[in-house]
């Protein structure tokens, strides 16, 4: 018989959430270089609640983009994951592959790509 304390769904949610966020930022920022007019409605949504938004530009619509890919993620994963007990290796890989992904977009190299 399995105990609350031996189900990982909770936790894994966590790990898969963050990267879903960090994966947010990746896309948006290489959307913000790619399109002038995503550029400024991303930085429009930051203007809608960050004090200062106009000092740090398109900067507070990634972070704020981010952050509601983040916990919206969360939210759904950890309803559906919570009294479940998932493969930790497999959870494991994808938010390895995720983390790989958003840190390659990054990458100038890379970004220099889509630029083009």
């Amino acid at each position: 018989m399995k105990t609350n304390l031996e189900k990982k769904g909770a936790a894994q949610a966590a790990f898969l959430s963050s990267m879903i966020g960090i994966l947010t930022l990746s896309a948006v920022n290489l959307g913000t270089e790619i399109s002038e007019a995503f550029k400024e409605t991303v930085f429009n949504i930051g203007k809608l609640w960050m004090p200062g938004a106009e000092g740090i530009g398109p900067y507070s619509g990634k972070e704020t983009l981010s952050l509601l890919a983040w916990l919206i993620s969360w939210f759904i994963l950890h309803r559906m994951l919570r009294s479940k007990e998932w493969n930790q290796p497999a959870v494991l890989m994808v938010f390895l592959l995720g983390i790989g992904v958003a840190t390659t977009l990054l990458w100038p190299p890379v970004t220099h790509l889509f630029l083009r």
